[in-house]
């Protein structure tokens, strides 16, 4: 046991197990454990906007990112805990150093106040009005940055896929990766809607910047 704690990092759902840990250890006269922590509750709440304020017990963010297993079971809601990071770090591209970061951030960095989620209208004029975009992974330009250069060409930005959704742009370490569990949630709705009959392109980050390239020469 002693040895897993001295992982890279140990995962758990909300404070309880660490308070539990550091309590026990207090009580049995012994050093609390040298390690870690990295709360997926925590990380939920920044990697998926809806779980922000809300919605980030275990049950309910395992329900987003579909992922089933038995609650209130040790063993379980401790491999569902780690799935939570496995999908925040599919959806975001931040690893385990990254989000130990990241957690000590405010939910939204960026934001003066309250909770500004990237949603720009298009150009009328851009070459690509009615395009309805959704940008999910870790990007080399900034989330805010593309999409600005998205709504200049015209299209409709916005957080999360829906049916209105037409284009998916992945980031480029991203979309090279496996399927599965490695996708994002986002990435792989896009999947379910196309396989349902909606017209959805996925692209990547790099034919993304070539086509803003192109359609603003």
């Amino acid at each position: 046991m002693l040895a897993r704690l001295e992982a890279p990092a140990v995962i758990t759902h909300t404070h309880f197990d660490r308070v539990a840990m550091y309590q026990a250890c207090s009580k049995a006269g012994c050093p609390a454990f040298d390690c870690r922590w990295l709360d997926s509750a925590r990380v939920a709440r920044r990697a998926w906007e809806e779980c922000a304020r809300a919605g980030y017990g275990l049950a309910s963010v395992c329900e987003k990112i579909g992922y089933v297993f038995r609650h209130h079971n040790a063993l379980e809601d401790a491999k569902a805990a780690g799935h939570i990071i496995l999908a925040a770090s599919a959806e975001t591209g931040l690893d385990i150093d990254g989000w130990l970061k990241r957690v000590e951030q405010p939910i939204n960095p960026d934001a003066t106040g309250g909770h500004q989620r990237v949603k720009l209208e298009g150009d009328s004029d851009g070459p690509l009005f009615g395009e309805q975009i959704v940008f999910t992974g870790k990007l080399g330009i900034s989330r805010k940055e593309a999409a600005f250069l998205a709504a200049k060409l015209g299209c409709a930005v916005n957080p999360s896929v829906t049916k209105k959704t037409t284009i998916v742009c992945v980031g480029d370490q991203d979309i090279s990766r496996l399927a599965g569990e490695s996708k994002s949630t986002k990435h792989r709705k896009a999947e379910s809607l196309i396989e349902a009959g909606q017209q959805i392109r996925i692209i990547g980050e790099s034919d993304f910047v070539e086509m803003v390239s192109i359609l603003q020469s």
